[in-house]
């Protein structure tokens, strides 16, 4: 059976992070033999040290559903995606340079660092107040984080290929002029759904960790043009009993919207698309949940990655 902490083939633990870099880079080094992997090392540990806390500009994440398992299993999917690109491309046709990779898995690492709240901010108290904007606040930081660091080369795009995983901008307007860089925009935007959609702990995630993160991010109700409010998701509960309705919408993105990209996870797993066969159980299970069916029940105990004193969410807040 299949750890809570472990992905979608039960063999990579996706809150070690040296678990996934591993995996990582042995695919970047079968891929790429001789290039340098320097900059995806150095990516990983700096990423990992801010959501625990260690940069000394920004809090540690209080993000329960956004965190640091969740950035580990999308940047593992990423490089699946990319590494099926590669096996189902064409002889003759043009490889994926071993920088547009690294592009790939840094924008992966860092796709949810606007969540992180600045040391000096006194206007917000939860990372999760940053929902509507955290795409474009992580690609300035990414930007700048990257020139600092003497990665240069890779600031300008990696940044722009954040915004293939957020809703501020739609797909069709995220100008890039490379084909192949907007293909790992497209595998990017289609690992940051399907990673978390196949989580063995997604229903669980959804009810007690992404309604809260709703709540404070004002996503839960919409206030209209006349000025009244309308309940979008009422509880955690609603919430799971609707994921149905937003596997449809998710898949209509990673279709048209993403171009399909999400199906190279297949090429990676010789044949079988691991990532949407775990999709469909969980909404299979969220449908007879919705139903009431007998003995469906959300039970699993997702793990936690946040730091032992970080608090996700005001005590009061009501969760289900």
């Amino acid at each position: 059976m299949r750890r809570n902490d472990h992905d979608v083939t039960d063999q990579i633990q996706t809150t070690d992070a040296d678990a996934v870099r591993g995996e990582i880079l042995r695919l970047y080094r079968d891929r790429y033999a001789g290039a340098s992997s320097k900059a995806i090392e150095t990516a990983f540990a700096d990423a990992v040290r801010m959501y625990d806390g260690g940069h000394p500009d920004f809090h540690p994440c209080d993000t329960e559903y956004h965190d640091l398992q969740h950035v580990l299993d999308v940047t593992l999917a990423t490089a699946r995606l990319m590494n099926g690109f590669e096996r189902d491309r064409v002889n003759g046709s043009p490889q994926l340079p071993a920088k547009l990779f690294t592009d790939g898995v840094i924008a992966a690492l860092f796709h949810d660092i606007g969540y992180l709240r600045h040391r000096q901010d006194r206007w917000h108290h939860y990372g999760s107040e940053y929902t509507r904007t955290h795409v474009s606040r992580g690609a300035k930081f990414l930007r700048g984080y990257l020139q600092a660091r003497g990665l240069s080369e890779y600031a300008d795009d990696a940044a722009q290929l954040l915004h293939f995983t957020g809703y501020e901008r739609r797909v069709a307007t995220i100008r890039i002029p490379d084909p192949m860089m907007q293909r790992v925009g497209t595998m990017l935007g289609s690992a940051d759904i399907i990673a978390q959609m196949s989580d063995r702990c997604y229903l669980e995630k959804c009810r007690d960790r992404l309604y809260p993160e709703f709540v404070l991010g004002g996503i839960a109700r919409k206030t209209r043009v006349d000025g009244s409010v309308e309940v979008v998701f009422s509880s955690g509960d609603d919430l799971v009993k609707k994921t149905p309705g937003f596997f449809v919408n998710a898949m209509r993105r990673l279709e048209q919207q993403l171009a399909g990209a999400y199906t190279y996870a297949a090429r990676h797993f010789d044949g079988q698309n691991l990532y949407v066969d775990e999709m469909e159980k969980n909404i299979r299970y969220a449908v007879e949940y919705a139903a009431a069916v007998p003995g469906r029940q959300l039970r699993r105990a997702p793990p936690n990655t946040l730091q032992p004193d970080v608090k996700p969410y005001p005590e009061d807040l009501v969760i289900w």
